[in-house]
């Protein structure tokens, strides 16, 4: 993936437990990389690390780690910094409770944002630093469609997202200096725990291609990918759809 094959590759994967994340760290390790992953549920964590271990051959490690707890993210830095080889970073938690549940409890709101923007936020802060001393490397931040227009059905997601998307690009010119890579991923509809259940769910991507377009954008450096990529075209149209018109929409 980089300019110097010797060098011992890992990947932090963040949010671990998601369908996607699992499937993202048996694809790294596949192509040769060391696997730390990170996340609240460590029983679940370990099962991951042991079958990634016994498919590929490669080192996986597990560090617990909590996104809403923003003050302990310094020192989980820190210890997974300490753990890795060359860091390459992977972000794949996020929170997305029902807006119709949000509508009468403030505290989901919160939490949506505490988890998708300000945890985001906080553990990507203080990765930068290392990642700049580094001097390489990548990180890729699954975030979601929903933050390309605020929507009637999930626009307190979508805000938290659309400002992570807009945390992300700063970073990306912040990090290019330094000769490290940011890519957004857009996802459209995707088989997870976290839309189980979701009506009216079509076009919807498996964890495995969904990581593997993630890996792949890695390796490319791409800035912004849609996942599937069609999800451009259907984005694109809604994007340009008149507010007055938009308004009236039940989506």
């Amino acid at each position: 993936m980089t300019s110097n094959k010797n060098r011992k590759e890992s990947w932090l994967v963040l949010g671990a437990s998601s369908s996607v994340a699992r499937a993202f760290a048996r694809a790294a390790a596949e192509d040769g990389a060391d696997i730390i992953l990170a996340g609240r549920d460590m029983d679940d964590l370990g099962r991951t690390a042991e079958d990634v271990s016994v498919r590929t051959g490669r080192d996986v490690d597990v560090i617990a780690f909590d996104a809403e707890d923003v003050a302990s993210h310094a020192a989980f830095v820190e210890d997974a910094v300490n753990r890795a080889g060359f860091l390459n970073v992977f972000l794949a938690f996020g929170a997305m409770p029902e807006q119709d549940e949000i509508d009468t409890d403030f505290a989901l709101a919160e939490r949506s944002i505490a988890v998708n923007y300000t945890g985001a936020l906080s553990v990507l802060h203080r990765l930068a630093p290392h990642l700049e001393e580094q001097g390489d490397g990548h990180v890729v931040v699954l975030s979601s469609v929903a933050g390309d227009r605020g929507r009637l059905k999930n626009y307190v997601y979508g805000s938290a997202k659309a400002g992570l998307n807009t945390y992300l690009q700063g970073l990306r010119a912040r990090l290019f200096r330094k000769g490290v890579s940011v890519t957004t991923i857009k996802p459209g509809f995707m088989d997870t725990d976290m839309t189980w259940g979701i009506e009216g769910m079509f076009l919807v991507a498996s964890p495995d291609q969904a990581a593997r377009a993630c890996l792949n954008a890695a390796r490319k450096r791409r800035h912004v990918v849609y996942v599937p990529f069609f999800w451009w075209g259907i984005m694109n149209i809604i994007r340009h759809i008149p507010e007055f018109i938009f308004k009236k929409m039940n989506i």
